[in-house]
């Protein structure tokens, strides 16, 4: 199992990966405008420095610009910020496809992100990348059937060295269905991270236990 953190903002960083549970961070311009932060290169620097300070062993931080030329300088700078521990994130348009054909020759590890229909994996698949990222919640949002549609994905992607990264998850329950279904890689909010560890009838036992420990302490 490979959990992510998808979110940054320091302050969760730091709660969450104090769990142990997540093998790094994922991020994209909108989480960072969330956080107020700026999309630069810099700020990215300084965000990937934070994240593996904390015990992140991978930062996915996606490209932009408005042509495949600005996507490959992009993408090559943010790799060049940690090499091999820096996932460079690249749309599964056609000018990302084509950025992430020549990123891919410098053996930069790719993730395709924002998918939404099985056949895009086919895509991912092809150009052996590292990761697909399909969007659950705004799947369903778009009225498809978002669980079929990633199980599908999953069964297409079995044996071959690309994971399926599911995102845009909102509710514990998804995960859970999915991970029963054989997937294994997931990037999740705080809020789900909470969901992911709450469990009242849990949080009432380990009460009893520790009371029934003072008691005999007591004697």
């Amino acid at each position: 199992m490979r959990l992510f953190l998808d979110t940054a903002d320091r302050n969760a960083w730091r709660e969450c990966l104090s769990l142990g549970l997540f093998y790094g961070v994922t991020t994209n311009p909108i989480i960072l405008e969330k956080a107020g932060i700026t999309c630069s290169l810099s700020a990215l620097h300084q965000l990937a420095i934070d994240a593996f300070e904390l015990g992140a062993k991978e930062f996915h931080a996606q490209v932009w610009g408005n042509s495949v030329a600005e996507f490959v300088t992009v993408g090559q700078k943010l790799a060049a910020i940690y090499p091999h521990k820096l996932v460079v994130k690249v749309p599964i348009t056609d000018i990302g496809i084509k950025a992430a054909k020549h990123l891919a020759l410098d053996n930069i590890p790719l993730t395709f992100t924002g998918l939404y229909s099985a056949h895009q994996v086919i895509t991912a698949a092809a150009l052996g990348v590292n990761y697909a990222a399909p969007y659950l919640g705004r799947m369903d949002d778009n009225n498809r059937d978002g669980l079929g549609e990633i199980t599908l994905m999953h069964k297409m992607l079995m044996g071959k060295p690309t994971r399926l990264l599911v995102a845009s998850l909102r509710h514990i329950n998804s995960i859970v269905t999915l991970a029963a279904a054989g997937l294994d890689t997931f990037t999740i909010s705080p809020d789900v991270t909470k969901q992911l560890i709450d469990e009242p009838l849990t949080d009432k036992a380990a009460a009893d236990f520790q009371a029934a420990a003072l008691r005999m302490t007591e004697k």
